[in-house]
C-alpha cells in the first residue's frame, strides 16, 4: 500500500484547531487552496523521491500557512530613501506633504463631491477640481488634470492635431522612461510628425520654412532627462512662439518637470518654469505633478480656453482622467505653492533648500548615534527625469563594512527597507533625502545590522 494513502485529507485539516485560525486569519476559500496546494506538493515531491516520508499534520498546517501568508503579502511597501536621489523614480518620486496626504485620505474614506454640484443639487464635474488653482496661479485660461504627462500629451496631440502636421525639432525627440518614445505617443495620436533642424542645432529659420506648408501645432520637448552640450543652438522659446503665431500655429510645451520655482536658488541649474512658459505666449503647457512640483502623480494640462476645451471634450479625456484622490492631492500641493509655503511643506523642496550645515548636523549626529562611521563630503541629486547631471554638495554618513552588497542587501530585508548606496565598497547614507519622521527607524535598523 502506497505511504500516500495515509496522507490527511483536506476535510480532516479543516477539522484542526490550527485551521480554524487559518480560516479566521486569511478567510475560507484562499486556506482550502492553500491546504489543497500544500497536499499536492507533497504528492509531487513524494513521487519524485525528495521526500523520504510524510509529513506530519503539524507540518502540512505550517507550510499551508507559510504558503498563505506569501500569497497575502503586500508587494507595495514604505521604504527609507538615504540615497541622496530626491525625486527617485523607482522609489516613487515626490513624497507628499502632510496636508496633501490628509486631503487625500479624506476624500478616500468614504464619499465626496467629485461629480456634484452641491450649490444646485446636481450633478457637477470633476474637472473643476484644482482648475481655479492652476487658474490662480499660473495665469491660464483653463487647465485639466490628467493620470500623467505623457497621457497629458497623447491627450492633447489626438484632440488637436489627429491626422494633421505637427512641427517638431530632431533634438526634442526624446525618449521619456519605460521605454516610451515622445515619436511613438505622437505617432498613437494621429499627428503626422514634421521633424526640424539636425540632432544638435534648430534654427528658426528650420521652424518658419516647415510652417510653410499648413501645420496643427508646434510643439516643444523639454528635454528634462538629458542634456545636449558642445555645438549646439536652439531658438529662444519666446521667438519660436511668435514665429508660429505669425503663421497662425498654436504652441505646445511639454515642458515635463513642471517647476513653479527657479531651481537655481537651490544650486542646481535653471530649469524652466511653468510661469516662463506662460509668459512666452505657449498655448498649451504640459507638465508632471510627481516632479518638481511635488504633488501625487499627474499630467496638468494649462492654456487658452478654446484649445482645452477641445481637449476636454475629446473621448480619450475620460480614459485618462484623474481620479478623486489624485485631484485632492494636486489641489492640496498647488495651495502650499498659492499660500507662499511650499518651501516650508512640500518635501522636496525642503530637501533641495536644506543647508550644508543641516545636512552635515544630521550626518554627525547619526554618527555619534551609532557610535561607528564618518562624516564625508557629497553630492544629492534631483533625479527623476529632472535636471540632469546636476548635483548639489551634501554631507554624507559612510560606513565601513565587510562586504557592501551584504549589508546592502541586509538593508533591503530591514523593515522599513533602508535603500542606500555604495562608493568604494563602503556604504554611503544622504541625510538629505530622509525623512525626519522615518529617522529613528533608520537608526534602529543601523543598529541591528551593524550589531549583527
Amino acid at each position: 500500500m502506497t505511504p500516500l494513502r495515509n496522507l490527511p485529507s483536506v476535510e480532516q485539516l479543516l477539522q484542526t484547531e490550527t485551521t480554524a485560525h487559518l480560516i479566521a486569519r486569511f478567510g475560507r476559500p484562499l486556506t482550502l487552496d492553500a491546504l489543497r496546494q500544500t497536499l499536492e506538493d507533497i504528492r509531487a515531491r513524494f513521487k519524485s523521491g525528495t521526500l523520504a516520508g510524510l509529513p506530519s499534520i503539524d507540518s502540512i498546517l505550517a507550510s499551508a500557512e507559510s504558503t498563505l501568508t506569501a500569497w497575502t503579502a503586500q508587494t507595495l511597501h514604505p521604504v527609507i530613501n538615504a540615497t541622496g536621489v530626491i525625486l527617485h523614480t523607482n522609489l516613487g518620486r515626490a513624497p507628499l506633504s502632510d496636508a496633501t496626504i490628509r486631503a487625500m485620505d479624506a476624500v478616500s474614506r468614504g464619499y465626496s463631491n467629485l461629480e456634484f454640484d452641491l450649490e444646485s443639487g446636481k450633478r457637477g464635474s470633476r474637472l473643476i477640481h484644482a482648475e481655479a488653482l492652476l487658474q490662480k496661479l499660473t495665469g491660464a485660461e483653463s487647465a485639466l488634470v490628467v493620470n500623467n504627462c505623457a497621457s497629458a500629451v497623447l491627450l492633447t496631440l489626438s484632440a488637436l492635431a489627429n491626422k494633421k502636421r505637427v512641427v517638431i525639432a530632431r533634438s526634442q525627440l526624446v525618449e521619456i522612461g519605460g521605454g516610451f518614445r515622445i515619436p511613438d505617443v505622437m505617432r498613437q495620436s494621429g499627428a503626422k510628425l514634421v521633424e526640424v533642424g539636425a540632432t544638435n542645432k534648430v534654427r528658426l529659420s528650420d521652424y518658419q520654412s516647415a510652417l510653410e506648408e499648413p501645420a496643427a501645432l508646434v510643439m516643444r520637448v523639454h528635454r528634462s532627462n538629458f542634456k545636449i552640450i558642445g555645438f549646439t543652438e536652439e531658438p529662444d522659446f519666446k521667438e519660436l512662439v511668435d514665429a508660429a503665431h505669425t503663421a497662425g500655429v498654436p504652441v505646445v510645451d511639454d515642458l515635463g518637470s513642471g517647476a513653479l520655482y527657479d531651481t537655481a536658488q537651490y544650486g542646481f541649474s535653471h530649469e524652466p518654469t511653468v510661469q516662463e512658459s506662460m509668459q512666452a505666449g505657449a498655448d498649451v503647457i504640459l507638465f508632471s505633478g510627481d516632479k518638481l512640483l511635488g504633488a501625487p502623480q499627474a499630467g496638468i494640462i494649462i492654456g487658452k480656453k478654446a484649445l482645452l476645451d477641445k481637449i476636454k471634450k475629446h473621448p480619450l479625456a475620460r480614459a485618462v482622467r484623474a481620479d478623486k484622490s489624485c485631484l485632492a492631492g494636486v489641489s492640496a500641493t498647488l495651495m502650499h505653492y498659492l499660500k507662499d509655503e511650499a518651501e516650508r511643506e512640500i518635501p522636496i523642496l525642503k530637501m533641495m533648500s536644506l543647508t550644508l550645515k543641516q545636512v552635515k548636523g544630521r550626518a554627525e549626529a547619526w554618527r555619534d548615534e551609532l557610535r561607528q562611521g564618518m562624516v564625508v563630503e557629497g553630492q544629492s541629486t534631483v533625479g527623476g527625469g529632472s535636471l540632469p547631471g546636476e548635483s548639489i554638495p551634501t554631507y554624507l554618513l559612510e560606513l565601513k563594512v565587510k562586504s557592501a552588497d551584504k549589508f546592502l542587501r541586509a538593508l533591503r530585508k530591514n523593515n522599513p527597507p533602508i535603500i542606500a548606496r555604495t562608493e568604494n565598497d563602503n556604504i554611503l547614507l544622504d541625510p538629505r533625502t530622509v525623512l525626519p519622521e522615518q529617522e529613528g527607524a533608520l537608526l534602529v535598523g543601523l543598529k541591528n545590522l551593524l550589531r549583527g
